[in-house]
């Protein structure tokens, strides 16, 4: 595996464990962004080891699927266009006490766990672990 695709991969680790240490100290809105994030960069692995190119500059995930060419299971299609579509207001909330509240402990959790077999899957699917 190439340098590049090692440090992809290195730095969407990192993004997961900040994930994990966010929900740990209760800072769930920024949970769900560094998910989106380890998404993002797993993603972006993928699409390196893949196509030999640098990934293109987005934070769309969805553009970054159909790029690495994988087939992607509903389940996980539906997380990737979730993790999407709540990347910018959790990321620059126009209205933080709303959103607080939205993003709870339990909402959360479901995208901490769910985020977590989604990173698994690519590694393993993609060939991107040993």
């Amino acid at each position: 595996m190439n340098k590049s695709v090692e440090n992809w991969l290195r730095s969407s680790d990192y993004d997961w464990k900040t994930a994990s240490a966010l929900y740990k100290s209760g800072r769930y809105l920024y949970v769900i962004f560094m998910c989106h994030l380890s998404v993002e960069k797993a993603l972006k692995a993928l699409v390196n080891l893949r196509t030999g190119q640098i990934p293109p500059k987005t934070h769309d995930l969805r553009v970054l699927a159909r790029l690495t060419g994988m087939n992607i299971p509903e389940e996980y299609g539906m997380l990737i266009s979730r993790l999407n579509e709540v990347s910018i207001p959790t990321r620059y909330p126009e209205d933080i006490k709303r959103l607080v509240k939205l993003y709870n402990r339990s909402v959360t959790e479901r995208y901490l766990k769910e985020t977590k077999g989604l990173l698994k899957w690519i590694k393993k699917n993609g060939k991107l672990s040993e």
